[in-house]
């Protein structure tokens, strides 16, 4: 049998991660490299509805791949139904620069909300961040990182999904930027990554404009993806695609009851 993979990102496709990823998952199968031209971070699961999609076959550092025009929820589904033309066997999103834990951040990361739409249209999928130095996220154009440890990571368990299936929609995985061995932890959410900053500054011709930033917390309570990594293991959470509270009962009550 040959395995067909999806690889993506939201950091774009001449990103050292994506390159990363193929590099720990090229001999497992058919690898398809399908991402958005640019660096994309932070747009969540956004679509790219009110302006048509372009794409075009690039090859770079003895890598073919499809560079998208939109964004990593665009490269998922014109991947899937368009390079493909079928549900593949995994989805894998990433390698990305930086880590992404907390549901703040899953809720905002192109990364992990392009493994939520391949999970949406049918796919195993995995979303995979390394830790890095907050300078050090955002990068538009390729330069090489030290991804060992997370290839390593990312192979045991795409070859577990491909070979046994997922226990969850979405693995959510997170890898220390330093660790001399690899220890895993299988986590939950934390709340909050970054306690949100708003810096007022003024442009060249004095109008006012806002940065919107934030400062990371330092920590978590145990069994958080946040503790796990800051302890120096792999944090895996697993992911869903139905937000639906469980307190439905609690609902009901809270409707059904007069105030007055």
């Amino acid at each position: 049998m040959t395995w067909k993979i999806l690889i993506t990102n939201d950091d774009g496709i001449y990103s050292s991660g994506i390159k990363a990823s193929y590099e720990a998952l090229k001999d497992l199968g058919e690898v398809y490299v399908v991402a958005p031209a640019v660096q994309m971070s932070g747009v969540g699961r956004s679509m790219s509805i009110m302006k048509p999609v372009r794409v075009s076959h690039v090859h770079f550092d003895g890598m073919d791949g499809y560079a998208v025009d939109g964004t990593p929820t665009d490269s998922i589904i014109i991947g899937i139904y368009e390079i493909i033309g079928e549900l593949p066997d995994l989805v894998v999103s990433g390698i990305n620069m930086g880590e992404n834990v907390s549901a703040e951040s899953v809720t905002t990361s192109g990364t992990v909300c392009a493994a939520l739409e391949a999970a949406t249209q049918g796919c195993p999928a995995i979303a995979i961040s390394q830790q890095m130095r907050d300078e050090e996220k955002f990068e538009f154009v390729f330069k090489p990182k030290n991804f060992s440890n997370s290839k390593k990571v990312l192979r045991l368990i795409a070859e577990k999904v491909l070979k046994s299936g997922t226990p969850a929609e979405v693995l959510n995985v997170n890898v220390p930027a330093n660790c001399e061995r690899i220890e895993f932890e299988v986590t939950r959410l934390a709340k909050r990554l970054y306690r949100t900053r708003v810096e007022e500054r003024r442009d060249p011709r004095g109008r006012t404009y806002y940065w919107i930033s934030g400062v990371e917390v330092e920590d978590s309570e145990p069994g958080t993806d946040i503790h796990a990594l800051r302890s120096g293991k792999v944090s895996i959470t697993p992911l869903t695609i139905d937000l639906t509270a469980k307190n439905l009962k609690d609902v009901e009550v809270w409707l059904n009851t007069n105030y007055d």
